[in-house]
């Protein structure tokens, strides 16, 4: 049993190619559910789910302001009846087919607490590789999270862990380093990112590198302050 979240902002073009996608793949897993958070988008969006609704198995949760993505994603695990999450980008850029590759992983090792896609060839524009890979080295050198790609959205996680983090806005681009900050198990494995077919990015690469800046001297202070805690209680 487990949970999927997708958190969207004007995904009209993409939402219901993707949702469809994502049951095919999924053909084999009789118990999971769909979550939408569907973050005050502007377009159709919330109509075209509306209608797959109909079909599917999909729970819509609507902002009433836009919130951002962090917001959507522990709105959505929060609402979720089962504790193991699954991720991913209402964009249609990761591939629903990734998923039972993550899961098989996720299920057939007790100890592992999130699994997590690394994408290996990028179809996104230079500018956005290039600085992703930049602000990857950057976190990964001092958060020491052992992963190449924290910004891939593809993730399987436990639910009851996830939610012992302080939330902060920009913290789904960091749970792999929280998870491992924590004293739990991590595991990534290479997974498929294809082009943005259709509906623009949401991107800015100066604000996403600035706040992630500041982000990753927040999770550094989080563990730090798990880290005294565990000491105390010794």
């Amino acid at each position: 049993m487990f949970s999927i979240v997708i958190p969207v902002f004007d995904e009209a073009q993409n939402i219901e190619a993707l949702v469809n996608e994502i049951f095919n793949s999924l053909k084999d897993y009789n118990d999971f559910e769909l979550i939408i958070v569907n973050d005050s988008s502007t377009d159709n969006t919330i109509d075209l789910v509306c209608a797959l609704k109909k079909k599917f198995n999909i729970l819509l949760i609507n902002n009433p302001k836009k919130n951002g993505q962090s917001f959507c994603i522990h709105k959505g695990v929060l609402e979720s009846r089962n504790n193991t999450i699954v991720t991913i980008d209402g964009d249609g850029q990761n591939n629903p087919l990734d998923i039972p590759k993550l899961l098989e992983i996720y299920f057939s090792n007790e100890e592992t607490s999130l699994v997590g896609g690394i994408r290996v060839k990028r179809r996104d524009n230079l500018i956005k590789v290039i600085s992703s890979k930049i602000a990857n080295k950057i976190r990964s050198k001092i958060l020491k999270d052992g992963c190449e790609d924290t910004g891939c959205s593809l993730k399987v996680f436990d639910k009851s862990i996830f939610l012992k983090f302080p939330f902060f806005d920009g913290i789904h681009r960091f749970l792999p380093a929280l998870f491992n900050g924590y004293g739990y198990k991590t595991f990534f494995i290479a997974v498929d990112h294809r082009p943005r077919i259709k509906g623009c990015s949401k991107y800015r690469t100066l604000d996403r590198l600035y706040r992630g800046i500041i982000d990753i001297v927040k999770v550094k202070r989080i563990i730090k302050e798990r880290e005294n805690k565990r000491k105390n209680e010794h």
